[in-house]
């Protein structure tokens, strides 16, 4: 199984269902080999791709690679996901995807937690304990999303008054 084949593949697929292929990973599991495809997108909400975006995708996916000889004759499992939080934020349209998250960032002048209040293509602007503050782009060593599992986060509130309307 050659990446620069299945990437042939995946890449054009991934665009007709409105998502760009964030990273491809191939790993061997015994005979098999296991696929993974990394998606991305602005989604319905400029948010990311929503579930239901990446199960269409996966459909469209699977059908392909399995129409072409990308894969080759060995089996393998296709495993396709969404980018994930975990993966550091490397492009303004990163930081555009992630509006309102809290994000960790390191600096040449060292690190700044902070949630992102807006984003353009040379920076952000950085919510930081009530006050806000421009981060160019360029200025960012890394920057990853802070997972918060807090009850009264802005989403979950959101969500909660939509569920009592």
């Amino acid at each position: 199984m050659k990446e620069q084949a299945i990437a042939a593949i995946v890449g054009p697929v991934a665009d007709q269902c409105g998502l760009e292929v964030d990273r491809i990973e191939i790993a061997s599991a015994g005979k098999r080999s296991v696929l993974r495809v990394y998606l991305d997108g602005d989604g319905p909400e400029g948010r990311g791709p929503s579930l239901d975006e990446i199960a269409e995708a996966t459909r469209a996916l699977s059908d392909a690679l399995d129409a072409s000889d990308a894969t080759g004759s060995a089996p393998y499992t296709l495993e396709v996901s969404s980018r994930g939080v975990s993966r550091p934020l490397a492009e303004p349209k990163h930081y555009r995807r992630n509006l309102g998250r809290l994000v960790a960032l390191t600096l040449e002048s060292g690190s700044v937690t902070g949630r992102i209040a807006s984003a353009d293509d040379t920076g952000i602007e950085l919510d930081v304990d009530g006050v806000v503050r421009r981060v160019e782009l360029t200025d960012i060593n890394k920057a990853v999303v802070k997972a918060e599992l807090r009850k009264d986060s802005p989403e979950v509130a959101d969500a909660n008054d939509e569920e009592t309307e």
